[in-house]
């Protein structure tokens, strides 16, 4: 049945497509009276200009350009002059030649922005598209020290929440465009670096920040796609959007341009943990303390934060080379080295990176390749963050140095036996300085892109990408037997790795682009296939501790997974008003059974140009008008692993083998597995609107948004006896949201010295679980997630309500001082006891709104640019606050005293209160991104621009949170590493 509506789906495209050919072969025949006008277009650089309209003076006879810039148009005698106009750039009339060729270079109009914008398999005018895209380009990136190229953007794009998970160097990012469609499966967008979709997730070594293998300096332009009608050419994957990063290319002017930029700074810790200063902690110990207790109070005053955290430096330079090597071929060599120290001391990231692409044309321009490379090497050095929570709870009254030999010369608790005291708190310091974890990654992404563009039908044009990535990783973790956090292993010695990671594409399609002048209408249609293969490696591997001694065995893993995919999509632009574009996309992929296997993934999308109509066409005021509506279905098989619908058994490790008789055999363990499982699919509507006021000078979107998951792949628990495992990913429920976004520009100031641009964007979501039954209309229990302490979890699923509710109990509080009471709650349920059954769903991490504002202000050669981001609704459990807030905390031994947060001298609580809703906290925040103030000298020498800045990142953060952070992951506020105040000083040549 799948093969048949896939045959039948297939032929229906190629029919139209057929149709299309032989209408433009009869246009395209010499008629009599009539002469044929072709040529190029090109920009002010002698790139090729896509899209152009050109028009025959008084007529409403016209084309538009290809891909490559170049036109054809059949002309009467009566034919005058041709007048070309592209958006964002001047328009101009030409005569009609005498001659049969005539090419024209536009240039650009600084009133207008640049119109075109790269979609799913192609490029598009922005005046032409249907869909929510938002395209971010070099001059709007975030300046300053970046990391990883997602950093770029963050806060610059209505619907996109970018969160850098801690303030370590070698720490990722969490992206969610639209909030995520999923619960359990990957909510992280699926990101195309050139043409080739990258495989989401990490590798030893590098688990957390994948991205940060690719070098920001590197990047042209990054591309999100929003609704269905813009990803669901993307299909299964682009459930949670999609986000296309284009890197730079070739120069196809003459001559070496040279670019060097490099930025030097220096990062400073922010706020802390808010625990009892010494003084009050001596005061509090001799108060409440007994004598035992009182006995271990030192004679000495440490700060903890001040021994593990530094100023850390960090540098970002760059080099490239961009030429033309030949007359048709253009080309690019990059450089970059970036290394920078974590405030956490030992932390450390750095990355050498290279890249290379070069692009040759012949048969005139018909036949284009685009060869590229991009390699990065990257050593990291990880710290022991566990030091941040020892740092927070260290008696402050204590040394750092013990003065003697034993454990490295740190002063840490011992027992009467002269060892540490077992599930003691180590000496922060000596976590950081006896603990050595190190690692190298490498990765390769190479491409090679081929267009054809058919010399008896320009319009038709065939392309094809080869892609590959490659990455390694590996590691080393090594602690001396001295050491007191592995002391009663005899240290630690061991080499995990080489993961390998091999990721290969094969794309192909056909690209028909025309435009009918009889008919006023402009169509494209696209057909393609996709083949891509993913290959995950590692080898057994033994933890050893200095002896050599083995203390545990991690076992070889073969992960792979493949997917076939058949696309198309067609545009159709009538009178340039009116655009429709539709596409089909069939994806099959091997994490599924087959009768389960393939997916089919339609959009529709339609926009009306109400600005061209004629009676607004000439309106004064009013610039800009599109409406936009669009309908979409798309996949999701990410985050689920590859081999869950089959049975699958695991050879058990090292000690955990079976007697049989005198000997000792290893077993295979079978895994849950669910035999049917099938794609989680959203579906989505998207309603929206743009604008523009006064030429563009203001301008803006609006959409609104709902989406349906069903299927959702969830874990949940299993009915006893059922399967290998308490609880089982399966398919079960739905999630819906909805939202709105708003971006809005402007530019209020524009003259010859001093210009201002604004930019605001602002979103708002909501999200509700609509079911978790295994059963449609059946019964469910709440079901908790999201990370613990101590085994209490603190957030739960729930039919009907937002996800990841905090589930917690009504705290009450003493009427006459305000103070919570230890251990009373409400009886939520009236049924004169307390459990629970009395626990509530208590706000929710996710923010109500998210917005984003940046201005950039130019005067003579000064450029001052500022961007702010902010959250508002968003909820945090502090639970530092709850962990180390009670009485019951400053000691688990008899052998060392633990510090205290403040909150202890506000609630007094003798023993913890995991679930108490009273740890629950507004974090609405109000943060300033960066401030960078740039001096632009122009030509120091007769072909040499210099410019300078100095930038600040992490400004301020104004917030009500009493915590270390608003922004948390999770909303777990929990032994966070804090993120750096960056101060940077950059200089920029060109030449």
């Amino acid at each position: 049945m799948n093969c048949k509506y896939l045959k039948s789906s297939l032929t229906a495209i190629v029919l139209v497509l057929g149709v299309l050919l032989g209408v433009s072969t009869t246009a395209w025949a010499q008629q009599p009276g009539k002469r044929t006008i072709t040529g190029t277009v090109v920009d002010e650089t002698n790139q090729p200009l896509p899209g152009v309209t050109i028009i025959v003076e008084g007529t409403t006879t016209g084309t538009i350009t290809d891909f490559d810039g170049n036109y054809s148009i059949v002309l009467t005698e009566e034919a005058e002059n041709l007048q070309f106009s592209y958006i964002g750039y001047q328009s101009q009339t030409v005569p009609v030649p005498q001659a049969n060729q005539l090419n024209v270079q536009l240039l650009a109009d600084t009133q207008e922005i640049s119109d075109v914008v790269v979609v799913g398999y192609g490029v598009q005018r922005k005046s032409d598209l249907t869909g929510s895209i938002t395209s971010v380009g070099t001059d709007d990136f975030n300046s300053g020290l970046i990391s990883s190229p997602e950093q770029l953007i963050n806060g610059k794009v209505s619907g996109v929440q970018i969160m850098q998970n801690s303030g370590s160097p070698t720490s990722g990012s969490t992206i969610r465009i639209r909030g995520g469609a999923s619960l359990n499966a990957s909510n992280d967008p699926l990101i195309v670096l050139d043409g080739v979709p990258l495989e989401s997730g990490g590798i030893s070594g590098n688990s957390s920040n994948f991205l940060s293998l690719i070098n920001p300096n590197d990047i042209e332009n990054m591309t999100i796609l929003k609704d269905a009608a813009s990803t669901a050419i993307y299909g299964s994957r682009a459930s949670n959007g999609v986000i296309l990063i284009t890197t730079k290319k070739g120069s196809t002017t003459k001559g070496i341009q040279v670019n060097f930029s490099t930025t030097n700074s220096v990062q400073t810790k922010t706020q802390m943990p808010d625990m009892l200063s010494r003084s009050q902690y001596v005061d509090v110990m001799t108060s409440r303390g007994s004598d035992e207790q009182k006995a271990l109070i030192g004679d000495y005053s440490t700060d903890w934060y001040d021994q593990i955290y530094q100023a850390a430096f960090g540098t970002d330079n760059n080099l490239s080379l961009s030429t033309r090597v030949a007359k048709n071929t253009p080309m690019r060599v990059s450089l970059g080295y970036y290394n920078q120290d974590g405030i956490l001391k030992s932390d450390n990231a750095e990355r050498l990176t290279g890249s290379v692409s070069v692009s040759p044309s012949f048969l005139d321009d018909n036949l284009k390749f685009n060869l590229s490379a991009k390699g990065a090497h990257n050593n990291n050095t990880f710290a022991q963050t566990s030091a941040i929570w020892a740092a927070s709870i260290f008696n402050p009254t204590l040394p750092v140095y013990s003065g003697t030999d034993a454990f490295g010369g740190y002063d840490e608790a011992i027992d009467n036996g002269g060892n540490p005291v077992n599930g003691g708190v180590r000496n922060p310091l000596g976590l950081i300085e006896q603990y050595n974890s190190t690692s190298k990654v490498d990765r390769v992404i190479g491409n090679i892109d081929m267009d054809y563009k058919f010399s008896f039908l320009p319009e038709l044009k065939f392309h094809a990408t080869a892609g590959y990535d490659y990455a390694k990783g590996k590691g080393n973790i090594y602690v001396p037997a001295e050491a007191a956090q592995y002391y009663t292993t005899g240290g630690r010695d061991y080499a995990y790795g080489p993961q390998k990671n091999t990721n290969r594409l094969l794309t192909t399609y056909f690209n028909y682009n025309k435009y009918y002048d009889a008919l006023k209408s402009s169509v494209e249609a696209t057909l393609g296939y996709d083949y891509q293969y993913w290959k995950s490696t590692t080898p057994l591997y033994q933890e050893l501790n200095t002896a050599g001694e083995v203390q545990s065995t991690s076992a070889a893993t073969d992960q792979r997974h493949a997917m076939v995919s058949y696309y198309g999509r067609l545009n159709y632009g009538y009178d340039g008003r009116f655009m429709v574009t539709a596409s089909l996309r069939r994806d099959g992929t091997s994490r599924f059974s087959d009768d389960n296997r393939w997916g089919t993934f339609p959009s529709v999308a339609l926009a009306w140009r109400m600005d061209q109509e004629s009676f607004l066409m000439d309106n004064p005021v009013l610039s800009t008008l599109k409406l936009r509506l669009s309908y979409g279905i798309t996949g999701q098989q990410e985050g689920i692993g590859n081999y869950n619908y089959l049975p699958v058994y695991t050879y058990s490790q090292e000690g955990a083998e079976v007697q049989y008789g005198d000997q000792w055999y290893y077993t295979y363990r079978p895994e849950a597995y669910v035999s049917d499982l099938k794609w989680e699919t959203t579906k989505s509507w998207n309603a929206g609107f743009d604008f523009g006021f006064m030429d563009n000078r203001i301008s803006g979107t609006f959409d609104f948004y709902t989406r349906q998951t069903e299927d959702l792949l969830a874990t949940v628990p299993a009915a006893a006896g059922t399967n290998f495992d308490k609880n089982i990913l399966t398919n079960v429920g739905n999630v819906d949201s909805h939202g709105i976004e708003i971006t809005l520009n402007a530019s209020p100031i524009q003259s010859k010295n001093l210009n201002w641009d604004v930019s605001f964007n602002m979103s708002w979501q909501k999200m509700e679980v609509k079911n978790l039954s295994l059963i449609e209309g059946g019964s469910t229990t709440n079901t908790l997630v999201g990370p613990s302490i101590d085994s209490y979890q603190f957030q739960v699923l729930s039919e009907g309500y937002e996800p990841y509710m905090f589930y917690l109990y009504h705290q009450l509080y003493d009427a006459e001082t305000g103070k919570p009471i230890e251990g009373a709650y409400a009886d939520l349920n009236n049924d004169g006891q307390i459990n629970s059954s009395d626990l509530y769903r208590y706000h929710s991490p996710a923010p109500d709104f998210i917005l984003g504002f940046s201005s950039s202000l130019n005067y003579k050669k000064w450029t001052m640019n500022m961007s702010f981001r902010a959250n508002i609704g968003n909820y945090v459990y502090n639970g530092m606050a709850m962990n180390t807030g009670a009485w019951s905390t400053v000691s688990y031994n008899s052998y060392q005293l633990n510090n205290l947060s403040t909150s202890f001298l506000e609630t007094g609580f003798n023993s913890r209160q995991y679930l108490s809703d009273y740890y629950v906290e507004n974090a609405s925040f109000l943060k300033m991104d960066n401030l960078t103030l740039t001096y632009n000298f122009g030509k120091i020498w007769d072909t040499c621009n210099l410019n300078i800045n100095g930038m600040v990142q992490n400004v301020f953060t104004i917030t009500n949170y009493s915590g270390v952070d608003p922004e948390v992951p999770n909303g777990m506020d929990m032994n966070f590493y804090p993120r750096p105040r960056t101060f940077s000083l950059g200089l920029g040549l060109n030449f």
